[in-house]
């Protein structure tokens, strides 16, 4: 799969050019994340604008239609709640927002059930805090990122400039899976640093110690802070495969089990669904929305869940 260029990605064809709507491993595959990043969100916005949506208000007339190249801090996003099109304020201040991405970069996170299908969750997170990032800084939000798994790995403070953008982009390349996971700590850690209000967004496979993570969630609202979580799990940890005897190994401690999975199948799935269904409630009851996005989703869908949540704290 040849690089792709400055003017556009190369490798794909034209029916795949809107990198937000592209397969993840496809795009998860390719150099260069700075371009890779912009495509996804370029086509995403792109998108927003051409989709159709009926019984848009006269009210909102002084609002022009958005267009490639505006300012992102402007953009009416109370319109798009209502409306899902975007629209341009053309006198409003920019909110100033101070946002983090909290990345979960544990051993599980490198897992995959078929790397010729899908990414690993943690190259998935990669694209996805790429995206939202360049998201927030172009529409004039100082965004940073921080890397945990048992501890803090890395620390980027929030800043608004493209230069910024780049330096995040160099630390989220550079980020591997290992270690066990420890999000209620990152999070601990994180809340000293906001002395204002501000944006969360935690990117987890949430194989973490949910009772010590949903505290910190919620002394994070306590504290007047938006809080987005991301749930990424592979297909693959959705059901059990079909096949018989099997053995199942726990990438961040290492141990090993064997199985019989087709006979445990019913009670796992039940017990996956169990689960998702708890963090989604649980995150709720904490003041923080929650989404389950699985790494064949298109980036697009991801984003669209976000500009959702993200226009409630205009």
């Amino acid at each position: 799969m040849s690089e792709p260029t400055a003017t556009g990605l190369s490798s794909l064809d034209a029916a795949r050019q809107r990198l937000d709507l592209a397969s993840p491993r496809e795009i998860a595959g390719l150099a260069h994340l700075e371009l890779v990043a912009r495509g996804i969100v370029e086509g995403f916005l792109i998108g927003l604008h051409d989709s159709p949506r009926r019984g848009f208000s006269a009210e909102f007339a002084e609002n022009r239609s958005y267009n490639k190249g505006d300012d992102l801090r402007y953009l009416d996003w109370k319109v798009y709640a209502r409306t899902d099109r975007l629209f341009v304020k053309q006198f409003e201040e920019e909110t100033n927002l101070r946002a983090y991405l909290l990345l979960d970069v544990s051993g599980s996170m490198g897992w995959v059930s078929a790397a010729d299908r899908y990414p690993t969750k943690l190259e998935y997170a990669r694209l996805l805090a790429a995206s939202l990032s360049l998201l927030l800084i172009q529409q004039g939000d100082a965004t940073g990122l921080i890397a945990f798994d048992d501890t803090i790995r890395n620390h980027v403070v929030p800043r608004t400039t493209r230069r910024h953008w780049r330096r995040l982009l160099g630390e989220l390349t550079g980020l591997t899976p290992n270690g066990k996971t420890e999000a209620g700590s990152a999070i601990k850690d994180l809340s000293t640093r906001l002395q204002r209000r501000g944006l969360v967004v935690l990117i987890s496979d949430l194989l973490v110690d949910p009772d010590t993570t949903r505290t910190a969630l919620r002394y994070l609202r306590h504290r007047g802070h938006e809080v987005i979580v991301f749930h990424i799990m592979d297909p693959g940890e959705l059901d059990l495969p079909a096949a018989g005897e099997a053995i199942f190994f726990d990438p961040e401690t290492g141990e090993e089990l064997g199985a019989n999975s087709a006979a445990l199948r019913k009670q796992y799935r039940a017990a996956v669904e169990a689960a998702v269904d708890s963090w989604r409630k649980e995150s709720l009851r904490a003041g923080a929305d929650y989404a389950l996005l699985t790494t064949d989703m298109p980036l697009g869908i991801a984003l669209r869940q976000f500009l959702r949540k993200r226009s409630r704290l205009s």
